[in-house]
Parts: structure tokens; C-alpha cells; sequence
């Protein structure tokens, strides 16, 4: 996650009692199931959390064997890592990814509902040239294997857009990601965005407001670019990689939010009423879209826990919706 460098319908319904229900003919905002924890529930017990709550999409960041056994006929929409360290192996042979689909994805579908495979996770460096044979590859090797119906994508942050405001300026920053829009165009998958106004927030208080990062009324912002009015952050950082697909010559691709949080506690902005605020924010906006891409949009909120042993600063360890002894560490409303 690193938004500091700058939900289709699905079924919307989280946490009974903390999170209430909401009718399945709503779309739903899956989570991400991290597990950098040693005090987290077991892969069932987290199936059964996200079932008993109505949440009906994950992504987890590997192919966690347990996870995808716990999850057989649970119908939770599914997004699958491939991992960043195995990039490389899937890049440089068709039968590498044949073997990882064999793996990985042939003894759990359709029985596990994946529905896309994420080559790579915000992907930095020289591996970005290995994010699009991979890609093909894996494509490929699922064709042969019958299994087309899953789509193949990578999950990028904002470092992949420049100029992205006003959103209309928004363009890719390297070739690379022209040729993965193309190609994805051309395969009819989404690009998976990871979107963070919690990092852009942070990284410049005196020109966004708080209110305007966490969904809340009296900020209005003008794109002269493209006519259009923006009332919160995650619209315009949305519409900034909207922009930049259309400047790629891919202005059909879909954007599916493969993650969206704010951390409760551990840094600057970092507050529970603040995290309950944007998530609550972000569940009652997407099923209505951005100014430039009107209509239900697919999320995943990041994270389901929060985790004790993730890397990098405070916050990282302060996204969860859940403590891990799977109480809520604040109410949402559906």
C-alpha cells in the first residue's frame, strides 16, 4: 500500500449488529484478507466471519491453500495474488504458468468463486516489465485449462499516474502501463487500483481538506479539464486513472478498487472516527460511481484484521475493520 506517493453490482452487506444487513439486490464491497498476524483466527473461522456478515468478496494477497479450501461453496467473490516474488517464473514460461495454475487455481474452481488473478501487487523497479508476459502467460495457461471466465489483471497504486489532478490530467507515468491498459482492453479484464486518499491526505494537509478526503459535505473541487465536479477525494483520484486509460487508447477498461481503508490508530489523521467516517463514506458512495464513471462500483475495503506483524509504519497495522478476537473496531451502517 503506498498512496503517499501520491463496486457490475456485487451483493453490499457487512456487519450484523456493528454492520447491518442490506437487501442482496445491492452490489457488495468485498474485503482484503490479510494474515500478517500471530494472533489471528484461523482461514475457517474468517470464512464463516465473512459469511455470517455478508460479505461476499475477498482478496487475498497469495494463493493461501487453507484460505481457498475454507472458502470452497462459500460463493464469496474472489480476487487471487499471484505474489510479487514469483512474477518473474510466471514471465519467463508458458509452462510456469501453466504449473501455477495447476496449482493454484484447477483444484478450486469453480468451487472457489475466482473471479480475477492479480499478477502482482503495486509491482515497482525493473519487475514491471515482467507484470505483462506474465499476464499473457497466465491467460494462456488458464484458456487451456477451460477456465477463461477468471480475468487477469495487476493491482497498481498511484505511483503509476502523473499529473493526476485535476483528475482530467491524469495520464500513466511509464510505457509499461499503456501496454497492460492495451492488453487488458483486449482481454476485457479490469485494472485493479488500489486507492489510498488516507495517504494523499497525509502527505499534504494544507491543500486537502480532511472532510474532502473522508466523504464529508462542504468541499467542491472543478475540473475545467472535463466539466465536472468533484465532492471527495476518491472520485478524483478514481477519475485521474480514468483519465489515463483513455489516454492509452484503453477508455473501455473497467477499474476495480482492490483496496480502500483508512487506519484507526498509529499516525497522523489515524483515528477510529476517521476510519469509520471514510469506510462508511466509501460503502454508501460507490454503488453510485465517480462523476466520470457513473454506476456501481466494485470495492474492497483493506483490511479485514488489523495486523500485528505487517511491515512499515503504525498505521499499516491499524486498517482492520475487525480486532483479531473478530470484534469490530468500529460501527458501519448498510
Amino acid at each position: 500500500m503506498a498512496w503517499e506517493q501520491v463496486t457490475s453490482m456485487l451483493a453490499v452487506a457487512l456487519i450484523v449488529g456493528a454492520f447491518a444487513s442490506i437487501p442482496t439486490t445491492v452490489q457488495s464491497i468485498g474485503v482484503c484478507y490479510g494474515v500478517n498476524g500471530n494472533n489471528l483466527p484461523s482461514r475457517s473461522d474468517v470464512v464463516q466471519l465473512y459469511r455470517s456478515k455478508g460479505i461476499n468478496g475477498m482478496r487475498i494477497y497469495f494463493p493461501d491453500k487453507q484460505a481457498l479450501d475454507a472458502l470452497r461453496n462459500s460463493r464469496i467473490g474472489l480476487i487471487v495474488d499471484t505474489g510479487n516474488d514469483v512474477l518473474g517464473q510466471l514471465a519467463s514460461s508458458a509452462s510456469n504458468a501453466a504449473s501455477w495454475v495447476q496449482s493454484n487455481v484447477r483444484p478450486y474452481y469453480p468451487a472457489v468463486n475466482i473471479k480475477y488473478i492479480a499478477v502482482g501487487n503495486e509491482v515497482a523497479g525493473g519487475a514491471t516489465q515482467s507484470i505483462l508476459p506474465a499476464m499473457r502467460n497466465l491467460n494462456g495457461a488458464l484458456a487451456a485449462a477451460g477456465l477463461g471466465a477468471i480475468k487477469v489483471s495487476t493491482a497498481v497504486q498511484s505511483g503509476v499516474i502523473a499529473n493526476s489532478f485535476p483528475p482530467s490530467s491524469g495520464v500513466f507515468a511509464q510505457g509499461y502501463m499503456v501496454d497492460i491498459a492495451r492488453y487488458l482492453a483486449s482481454t476485457g479484464a479490469p485494472l485493479l487500483a488500489n486507492i489510498y486518499p488516507y495517504f494523499a491526505y497525509r502527505g499534504n494537509p494544507r491543500d486537502i481538506s480532511l472532510g474532502y478526503a473522508t466523504f464529508q459535505p462542504g468541499t467542491t473541487v472543478r475540473d475545467n479539464g472535463n466539466g465536472l465536479t468533484y465532492t471527495n477525494l476518491f472520485d478524483a483520484m478514481t477519475d485521474a486513472v480514468v483519465a489515463a486509460l483513455e489516454k492509452a487508447g484503453a477508455p473501455n477498461v473497467r477499474i476495480v478498487i482492490s483496496e480502500s481503508g483508512w487506519p484507526s490508530a498509529g499516525g497522523f489523521g489515524a483515528s477510529v472516527d476517521n476510519a469509520r467516517k471514510y469506510n462508511q463514506g466509501l460503502i454508501d458512495h460507490v454503488g453510485r460511481g465517480t462523476p466520470k464513471r457513473p454506476g456501481a462500483l466494485e470495492t474492497y475495503i483493506f483490511a479485514m484484521f488489523n495486523e500485528n506483524q505487517k511491515g512499515g509504519d503504525e498505521t499499516e497495522r491499524n486498517f482492520g475493520l475487525f480486532y483479531p478476537n473478530k470484534q469490530p473496531v468500529y460501527p458501519i451502517r448498510f
